[in-house]
């Protein structure tokens, strides 16, 4: 009887010492703390730029993939095996530039629109007196969503 009383003290003590603790953390929090949360690649996926990138890139691969088909056929129809090597080396150097390029066009947009997106979420939070914005991924409960604002407001 005597063990029970001790270890419903230490119980006891325990959850008064946690509680404490709880206070003294959440003691440093105003009031009036905001919490927002945001489906990024939901908002992502709805951003006018970034559809806008996809149909170029789209039209871009089908550039790219008649430039090969052409360069296929000049190589084949020539017969000379000096200039039918000399051709293909010409067409592999002018296919690595040009993906190249693409590559890179695509890269520099696409942190652009992140730049931009990020850009509008900060607004977005500012305007509404958001203290923090954090991705709907990693919260388990709580925030205000604002996805749906933020999908208007990048379309």
């Amino acid at each position: 009887m005597n063990n029970k009383i001790k270890y419903l003290a230490i119980g006891l003590a325990a959850f008064a010492i946690g509680m404490g603790v709880n206070n003294f953390a959440m003691s440093d929090v105003p009031s009036n703390f905001r919490v927002a949360v945001v489906d990024v690649p939901q908002v992502v996926a709805a951003s006018a730029q970034v559809q806008a990138l996809k149909k170029e890139q789209q039209v871009k691969a089908e550039e790219l993939i008649k430039y090969i088909e052409k360069a296929r056929k000049d190589v084949a129809a020539t017969t000379d095996e000096k200039k039918k090597k000399a051709l293909e080396d010409k067409y592999n150097k002018e296919l690595i530039t040009k993906r190249n390029n693409i590559e890179k066009d695509y890269t520099t947009k696409l942190q652009n629109i992140d730049k931009s997106i990020s850009n509008t979420i900060t607004e977005k939070a500012k305007a509404s007196n958001y203290n923090i914005v954090l991705t709907k991924g990693v919260v388990l409960y709580g925030g205000d969503d604002i996805t749906a604002e933020l999908i208007k407001a990048v379309k």
